[in-house]
């Protein structure tokens, strides 16, 4: 067990002195299964979980989501998505920063991607919010929060991974993260209710839009409300497999953005290598995982882990809570995906002795995930808001995230009590 806690300690040295990750875990996964059991043994499984990934029909779901969400990305949906919110929601107090929330849900659906959906809305919605006198604090806020809905609400690159780790059926995760992800959604923008209420300064009041206009913005983005239901309805009702979805929200995408006139042949040869290059470097990540995983099982962590949290007689939920404080404090140095990748190989097994669904614990380590992107003094959503929008202060920034970082600590309690959030869908599914 020493030997492992070892190898998990060298992987945060490397990773903060600017190893990639996947590198660190890889190398460190290696030489401790080297120090175990031998350097010839050590090569032949790493080769052999390389190669065996690679080839799976599991893994090839992974690049197809990415693909869609390249395709989508390039459709430009991000305009019409916040007219329609604007158009149903502007005209209440804090109005565009709910309207935000919604585009960055809507957005998320057919993205996969936190960073793309918060560069993305940045550009789309903050000066919007500024021009009807929003707070830079709150329209910040609304943004970093709303663009981390991109790993839970499905179809979701972080609950690909994690189903992979786990063996989990990518399907149930899927379908788990919608009710999840509508109560983000609720949450957040009750967040800019309070806000609001307690400062009307900081969101006031837009123009109220006819109700024919309002359809008519709706009208505009059913190309988003299609592609998601044919995804997801699809795995829900048993049509086709989540590999299945992929090629055909893959081919989607690409057909609605071919709709829309938006891809050309060097638009499309542009999100290919886009997808590519992110697909690489998630395979490169994945394997590591895997490889140090492998590692810290020989070396007896997850075992003597699952010893120590029994002799502690906390049950399921003190497990529970205790992976959740680990998460928050990992979430400070650790981005969502690198934390997902480093701890559910250790954490998975664990929790499963305990009894606990792994489709819920998948929801659960995603939320968390989503927390680690906006939580100081790395929270990845900030920093590329800042990038976006330069004169936006990263001060301004987190302080905006605060109401927002409540509601999901309000979110983590309503799940872990109420299981069923979660697993009610993925139960009902055909």
């Amino acid at each position: 067990m020493d030997i492992a806690l070892a190898g998990l300690a060298a992987v945060l040295l490397l990773a903060f002195i600017g190893i990639p990750l996947g590198f660190s875990m890889l190398s460190v996964g290696v030489a401790g299964f080297a120090l175990a059991r031998g350097w010839e043994p050590a090569f032949a499984v790493a080769g052999q979980i390389i190669v065996n990934l690679s080839t799976s029909h599991e893994f090839s779901v992974l690049p197809l989501f990415v693909l869609m969400g390249a395709f989508v990305y390039r459709a430009e949906l991000s305009d019409e998505l916040f007219d329609a919110s604007n158009a149903w929601l502007g005209h209440h107090r804090g109005g565009l920063a709910m309207a935000t929330i919604a585009t960055c849900a809507g957005f998320s659906a057919v993205s996969g991607s936190s960073l793309a959906t918060a560069a993305t809305m940045a550009k789309a919605t903050i000066p919007s919010m500024r021009r009807y006198k929003y707070s830079d604090s709150l329209a910040a806020g609304s943004v970093a929060a709303g663009g981390t809905m991109g790993i839970l609400i499905p179809p979701s690159v972080a609950l690909v991974l994690y189903g992979i780790l786990t063996n989990s059926d990518i399907g149930a995760l899927f379908i788990g993260g919608i009710l999840p992800g509508i109560l983000t959604a609720v949450l957040y923008m009750a967040a800019v209710a309070v806000v609001t209420r307690i400062n009307p300064a900081a969101g006031p009041r837009g123009p109220r839009s006819a109700w024919l206009h309002r359809w008519r913005t709706l009208s505009r983005v059913w190309g988003v409300v299609a592609l998601f239901a044919f995804v997801l309805g699809g795995i829900y009702l048993g049509v086709f497999t989540p590999n299945e979805a992929g090629g055909m929200g893959a081919v989607g995408a690409l057909a609605f953005a071919l709709f829309r006139r938006k891809m050309n042949l060097s638009q499309f040869f542009l999100a290919l290598s886009e997808a590519g290059r992110t697909t690489a470097m998630i395979f490169t990540v994945g394997f590591g995982a895997i490889i140090l995983s492998t590692f810290v099982t020989v070396a007896g962590l997850t075992g003597g882990l699952q010893q120590l949290l029994v002799s502690l007689d906390v049950g399921a939920l003190g497990v529970i809570l205790l992976i959740a404080v680990i998460y928050l404090l990992l979430g400070t140095v650790f981005d969502g995906l690198a934390m997902i990748l480093l701890t559910v190989p250790v954490f998975a097994p664990v929790v499963a002795s305990f009894g606990i669904d792994l489709v819920w614990f998948g929801i659960f380590v995603v939320i968390m995930a989503e927390i680690s992107l906006i939580t100081p003094p790395v929270g990845l959503n900030v920093f590329v808001l800042r990038a976006v929008m330069p004169d936006l202060a990263l001060s301004t920034i987190f302080r905006g995230i605060v109401p927002f970082f409540v509601a999901d600590i309000a979110r983590v309690v309503l799940i872990v009590l109420f299981p069923s959030i979660v697993l009610f869908l993925p139960g009902m599914m055909g």
